[in-house]
């Protein structure tokens, strides 16, 4: 009897592993609420990569980024940011939890041990008895057979989950990329600025002193000396805010880096900064899909669809099965003695007849369904706004930057020719003063256009979801490219690890209505 009652363990395992039934609906992407192709217009017309330029999707981050100094602040950075480490983390917190899901399918076998003692005394004979008992077994507690797909349901909730967080740490290290590239270069304009400022002072008050020189033998006039000491201290104010800008930009890049970024590994100005690597933006607005936050979108999707699956199946019985074998004795020393031997096993079916609430969880899945294809049509929204307000200013930045050299040209003859005027008496200061303001202001624009351009390089290349490679898995379907990565590329790139389980065949289940 006790090999009999055996059997019915291996035929619930078969049974639970031959059954295709799943109530989880099947996935069908959202289609894009967004145009296929990039905006056009005069704001895109301008800074076209050049043909041997390659898709992001194709440039490592180490690759991307040329300058040596940048590159080794970002490996710090990836190495230390604790905002990345907690996102990592986070990313075996859901694996483990998926684990935790998928032990459910199977049974769990447990062994106890009792050893019991009671005094009696019995009133039909007057006497006072001991009574023992010692108990050892090994069984099944509860296994709940999944006919209908209920635990397999919340084991691919768990998988999607563990997917997502995956993704949101890919798109923390881009991210995590871009934020250190963008504090490298805002720490290298304000260094640029400080410079300006401190040569300006220093122009300032050999201007003053010549001012005062005049003013001794009745050349000048005592307003154009105040108009000088005005511009000097103006410098000077200048320069403490610059040097708090640059003190405050390298906090900020030491707190990104996760540790005190080395001396040596500071920038002097943008002109020592090499520029990131030219990109193409030549392809179609699906390359989105491939960004880490609308694959976690679409993830989280996919996880409200296997909540639906496990809704559907509360309407359906559920079939457990609690079973043991063991041995039992009055004491311990007959406890495995022949004729010990016990088994038990009691199967369990429960059936639903009604339950508002599992009416009530059904209709909330549903919910949570259409928040998830809400969240994941914004999310693609949100990256085409991303991706062309970053070509609004690609194709822009070049006119700007040569309107502002222009500029600068004009305001350096302008001073140069007032100048010249009060040197000779033919004009007082204030023209000189006019000019030495507008020619300081049109430098300070040239450095703040740069550190423009650089940052809206980097953002670009972020936004198109460059950085960290995405599993081919994941790669939606595209046009070929007819480019190659070079052999510079494929030799930096780091292959994504896949998920230890692989995500299960989508199984259309029974539709409720």
């Amino acid at each position: 009897m006790i090999f009999r009652s055996l059997f019915f363990v291996p035929i619930a395992v078969c049974l639970t592993l031959l059954s295709g039934c799943s109530m989880t609906p099947e996935h069908v992407r959202p289609a894009a609420p967004i145009p296929s192709a990039w905006p056009s217009g005069e704001a895109y017309q301008s800074k076209n990569a050049g043909a041997d330029a390659p898709l992001p999707s194709d440039v490592p981050w180490q690759v991307f980024i040329t300058d040596g100094n940048l590159r080794q602040v970002i490996e710090m950075a990836l190495a230390n940011n604790r905002d990345l480490r907690l996102a990592i983390l986070n990313v075996e917190q859901a694996r483990a939890m998926y684990g935790i899901q998928q032990a459910e399918l199977w049974p769990r076998v447990e062994t106890t041990a009792t050893m019991a003692e009671q005094r009696m005394y019995l009133n039909f004979t007057g006497q006072t008895i001991t009574a023992k008992q010692a108990n050892v077994n090994l069984g099944l507690a509860a296994w709940e057979i999944d006919v209908f797909g209920r635990i397999r349901s919340l084991k691919d909730r768990a998988l999607q989950d563990y997917l997502a967080s995956e993704q949101a740490s890919r798109s923390a290290q881009i991210l995590l990329v871009a934020e250190v590239a963008n504090a490298y270069y805002a720490l290298a304009a304000d260094q640029e600025r400080l410079k300006l400022a401190k040569e300006t002072l220093a122009t300032q008050e050999a201007a003053l002193r010549i001012i005062q020189r005049q003013l001794e033998v009745g050349l000048a006039t005592e307003l154009d000396l105040k108009q000088a000491q005005s511009r000097v201290e103006a410098a000077r104010v200048d320069i403490a805010t610059f040097t708090q800008y640059t003190a405050q930009a390298e906090n900020a890049l030491n707190l990104l880096a996760g540790a005190p970024v080395p001396a040596n590994l500071w920038p002097v100005d943008l002109a020592s900064v090499s520029p990131p690597r030219d990109i193409s933006a030549k392809l179609s607005s699906d390359v989105l899909l491939t960004r880490p936050d609308i694959l976690q979108a679409e993830h989280q999707l996919r996880g409200a669809d296997a909540n639906i699956g496990a809704a559907r199946a509360a309407f359906f019985p559920r079939i457990s099965l609690t079973s043991a074998i063991g041995t039992t004795s009055g004491s311990l020393s007959d406890l495995f003695k022949d004729g010990s031997a016990t088994w038990n096993y009691a199967p369990q079916i429960v059936m639903p007849i009604f339950d508002a609430r599992t009416w009530m969880g059904y209709r909330v899945t549903k919910v949570q369904r259409e928040i998830a294809v809400t969240q994941y049509e914004k999310a693609i929204q949100t990256a085409f706004r991303e991706v062309a307000d970053a070509l609004a200013v690609r194709g822009t930045v070049d006119d700007q930057e040569a309107a502002q050299q222009a500029l600068i040209q004009t305001a350096e003859e302008t001073y140069r020719l007032a100048d010249l005027r009060f040197s000779k008496g033919v004009d007082n200061y204030l023209p000189v003063l006019d000019a030495q303001r507008s020619l300081y202001g049109a430098r300070q624009g040239l450095v703040s256009i740069r550190q423009a351009d650089l940052m809206n390089q980097v953002r670009l290349y972020a936004v198109l979801g460059g950085g960290i490679p995405t599993p081919v898995a994941e790669q939606p379907e595209r046009a070929d490219s007819s480019e190659e990565p070079s052999a510079e590329m494929e030799a930096v790139k780091t292959p994504t690890p896949e998920p230890q389980t692989p995500a299960p065949a989508e199984i259309p289940g029974t539709e409720l209505q």
